[in-house]
């Protein structure tokens, strides 16, 4: 009998994970991000081209959609605005789950940067710039807490501990030089 009940659990998480499996591979050549999976290249939108907008009409903006050129892939992502810029967090970035869940921002780290990220529509090329330090930390640690964390005071104090320690990366989509309008 509990020959048979282990064999039923075995096939059950077989077909689960090979469902996951299959709805990874199918996802990652989508016109941008499931909620769960990754997906591929930002086509439709837009294509942003002129002057920066003010940036903090992403303050009633949860997530947003961003793209690494290099290696092509895209997901939904937190965003915020501090000091008329916009930036993108990444967290559990020293934890073994963050080394697997987060690989975005360690491609980002290793590579060139290059992305485009779509809000409300419209595509944004971008340059990420990885931030440890400075002035704009305490006030985009303010922004994550306020906006993601409800903004009490220990939230802010521990989010910018979980950036000066390392756990949260936060990277900067500055203006790609040279970006044309060309797709």
């Amino acid at each position: 009998m509990i020959r048979i009940v282990l064999q039923v659990i075995g096939i059950v998480v077989l077909i689960g994970a090979v469902t996951m499996v299959t709805l990874k591979i199918d996802n990652m050549g989508a016109d941008g991000p499931s909620i769960l999976f990754p997906g591929g290249e930002l086509v439709t939108g837009e294509l942003h081209s002129g002057p920066d907008p003010d940036w903090r009409f992403t303050d009633d903006i949860a997530v947003i959609e961003l793209q690494l050129d290099n290696p092509m892939s895209s997901r939904r992502i937190f965003v915020m605005e501090s000091g008329g810029k916009v930036y993108v967090p990444s967290g559990y970035m020293r934890s073994f789950l963050g080394r697997l869940w987060k690989d975005w921002a360690f491609q980002v780290a290793e590579g060139d940067g290059l992305a485009v990220a779509r809000i409300n529509g419209i595509r944004y090329k971008r340059q990420l710039i990885r931030v440890t330090e400075g002035e704009d930390i305490d006030g985009v640690a303010r922004k994550l807490a306020e906006k993601y964390s409800g903004g009490a005071p220990d939230a802010v104090a521990n989010t910018i501990k979980s950036i000066n320690d390392g756990d949260t990366w936060i990277f900067e989509m500055a203006p790609r030089v040279g970006a044309t309008d060309e797709n």
